[in-house]
This record gives structure tokens, sequence and C-alpha cells, in this order.
């Protein structure tokens, strides 16, 4: 996975978001590795909490963290699972909201703001 963005895109993403300090601090690292979303990620990963030993198979730290969220949700013991059983009993509305703290549950972990409401 080669994920990069362009200095315009960057310089777009800088203007929108003049006010937040640390996505500006995430922007300037960003154009830093020349807006390589993996190496950047890796990068403010290791910033932030240090250098760990997360090398599976030579991948990077963001294609394990995606392969994650997309097992988390696309899995059968994850959301899609829960969301199969409701669909088998739309009357459980229980269910449902189980379904729902467990995205935002999924999304908290990874960092990603959801409102569960």
């Amino acid at each position: 996975m080669n994920l990069q963005l362009t200095s315009g895109e960057i310089q777009e993403f800088q203007q929108l978001l003049a006010n937040d300090t640390s996505a500006q601090q995430a922007l300037t690292t960003l154009q830093q590795h020349n807006g390589n979303l993996e190496t950047t990620f890796d990068a403010l990963w290791q910033e932030k909490v240090g250098k760990t030993d997360y090398s599976q198979g030579k991948k990077s730290l963001l294609q394990l963290t995606l392969d994650e969220i997309r097992a988390e949700i696309c899995g059968d013991d994850g959301l899609r699972g829960k969301i199969k059983e409701y669909t088998n009993n739309p009357g459980s509305a229980s269910l449902f909201n189980t379904i729902i703290g467990s995205l935002v549950a999924v999304a908290a972990v990874h960092g990603i703001p959801i409102d569960g409401a």
C-alpha cells in the first residue's frame, strides 16, 4: 500500500484545520515525509509511544491497524456478525444497541471519534 497526498492536498488540510494544533503538527510531519501516509503514521506512532516491534510479515503499522479495523467491522465475530444476528431477529432492539455500542467502541480504540447517539 502506498498512500500519498500531494503538497496541494496537504495545504488544503492545513487551511481547513488551521485552529487545530495537533492536526498542524501531524500535517507538518506529513510534509516532512513527502505526503507518504504510511511513513508519517509510523513516525507519529513512534513519537507518541516509542518504537515497538510490529513487523508481522513486514507490514507497516498502518497496514496492521487497517487489517484489525477491517476484521472488527467485516468479520463474523465483529460488527458484521452482530448485524447478521439483528437482521435475523429485528425485534431485538437491545441487539441493535449492542451493534452501535460495538462500532463506537472499536472506533474509540482506534482513535476514530464516533458519536453513539
